[in-house]
Order: C-alpha cells, then structure tokens, then sequence
C-alpha cells in the first residue's frame, strides 16, 4: 500500500470528492476558497471555477456541469462557461440550517444533508432529504446536529449517513424506486478511532469507508457495521473520500488546514493524497439526473 500526496495545491478546507469515469478524472472541493477542481491525473494538469459562496456539497450532472449546493439552495455549474443557475431551493424554513454533504442515489436523485449551522453550539435542527430529478425538495429524517458522509451500498438498497456530532453513522433501508427510507439503525460509532465520521464511500464488496476528521485515518467497515480496517494517513484532518482510477481501485483523500479553524498548523495538511494498492475496488458514481 502506497499513499501518495497529489500535486494539486493546497486547499484551506478540502472537501466534496467525486470520480468522473466518463472523463477519468476526480472533481473536489475547496469550500473556504470558494472553488471547484478537476484533477487529470493522466494529463497531469488541474483547473478550477470560482463559486459565489462556500459550496457544501456537488454532484456530477448527468446533462454536463456540476450540481452544487451553496447556504440553503442549489445550483447548476456550467463547466463551459464558469456560470452559475439556481435550480432548487431554499431547502429549509430555518436560516441555522445549512446543506452539508450529499450523494446521488441509483436512480439520480440527490440525497443531502442539512447541518446545524452554528458549530461552536450545534443544535439538533438539521436533517436528511432528497432533491429529486424534477428539482422538488423532500424531507427523510430530522432531528440530526450535522448530517455528513452520505453514500449508497452497490444495489442502491441501503443508505449510510453521519451525524458528525454524535460521532455516529446510520444505516436506512432505502427504496430506489420511491426515494423513501425506513428502518434507520445505528451502523458504527467512530469515537474510538479517535474523531468523528465525515465523507464516505462504498467499494464493491459492500464495505463503507469513512473519513475520520480529527482522528488522521480513513475506516472500512462490513455491511454488519463490523470494523474491517483501518488505514492511517500523515494528517488529522480527514475530510472525503473517493474511488477514482481507470480500475477504481485507487482512494482520492482530501484534507484541511486546521488553520482554517484557528487551530496550529499541521505540515501536509490541506492536501489531496490518494492511497494505491489498497487492495478495494470501488462503485462508479451515478450523476444527478435533474
């Protein structure tokens, strides 16, 4: 096993993974630099568009461009032009709410996270919903301080999501077909590994790979929320995680500078890292369909 810093640059708050496998390439995030990356790693070569506001989550769309989610609303990215088009929102009635996180189901709807905005004193007003291909807002669940790390099993059947603060992921039975849940049930409990669940993915074997922010690694777990593994990587901050490579066999990493938070600085931090020979295939990701 190899893990590699990418050649991408430093980020201030590194986020939002997603593999491109149309165009063999990897999108991320830096939300406090307000800018959306695409990684070649073939080409070698990197760019970027610049966001009107702190972007909390993205999705490929299946039209071109990007879905993002700024504040309460979301947004079309056209990646031609640099451009930006409201298409859905405001998602909440709350203005402590905030969209944080994300991922498309099997079907192309976009399952997100509303967070508590006020992270010094997080309350528990935030929740899970869905944003359907027809542009329309659907609540799932409530009652969750800071919904993160949303991803779907390989038959779509099961959606697993965090609530960061509770140090707790969640599995729900999920239908495909309707976009309904049920049967939410605690799935893992990150507390002692030594920091909280962020972004998530599956590979293909079923097993959910969590970033744990603050505790400087990246978990795998079974599908019975049993651990798996372990991998330990050079810096506290884990943010998002991705399976890119022409296989998907390769875990794309992002990092943030916890002097973003007033925290003291952590060499390497802020980074893009991707982990090689890990020995795990991933789930190529759906683009929303809306």
């Amino acid at each position: 096993m190899k893990i590699k810093r990418v050649a991408t640059g430093k980020l201030g708050l590194g986020e939002g993974a997603v593999w491109d496998v149309r165009e063999g390439a990897l999108y991320f995030l830096d939300i406090f630099g307000k800018k959306v990356f695409r990684h070649d790693p073939l080409a070698g070569t990197t760019r970027s568009w610049d966001t009107d506001g702190h972007v909390g989550a993205m999705a490929l769309r299946e039209t071109g461009g990007a879905l993002l989610a700024m504040k309460d609303s979301f947004y079309a990215l056209s990646f031609a032009s640099g451009t930006t088009e409201k298409v859905a929102g405001p998602a909440f009635d709350n203005p402590r709410v905030t969209i944080n996180d994300g991922a498309t189901d099997r079907k192309g709807r976009f399952v997100f996270g509303g967070c508590s905005a006020g992270m010094d004193d997080p309350q528990p007003i935030g929740g899970l919903f869905s944003l359907g291909t027809d542009h329309r807002i659907a609540q799932l669940d409530s009652g969750i301080y800071q919904s993160n790390g949303h991803c779907f099993s390989p038959d779509g059947k099961t959606l697993y999501c965090s609530d960061s603060y509770t140090f707790t992921t969640y599995a729900y039975d999920y239908d495909p077909e309707t976009g309904q849940i049920a049967g939410k049930r605690v799935f893992a409990n990150t507390e002692n590994l030594g920091g909280r669940p962020d972004g998530s993915t599956v590979d293909a074997d079923g097993l959910v790979w969590i970033s744990i922010f603050e505790g400087a690694k990246v978990a795998a777990f079974r599908p019975d929320g049993g651990l798996e593994r372990a991998v330990d990587l050079p810096v506290r901050l884990i943010s998002s995680v991705a399976f890119g490579g022409p296989k998907l066999d390769q875990l794309y990493v992002t990092t943030i500078d916890p002097t973003q938070f007033g925290w003291p600085a952590e060499e390497g931090s802020g980074y893009l890292y991707v982990i090689e020979d890990l020995g795990a295939q991933g789930v190529s990701e759906t683009r929303y369909k809306g």
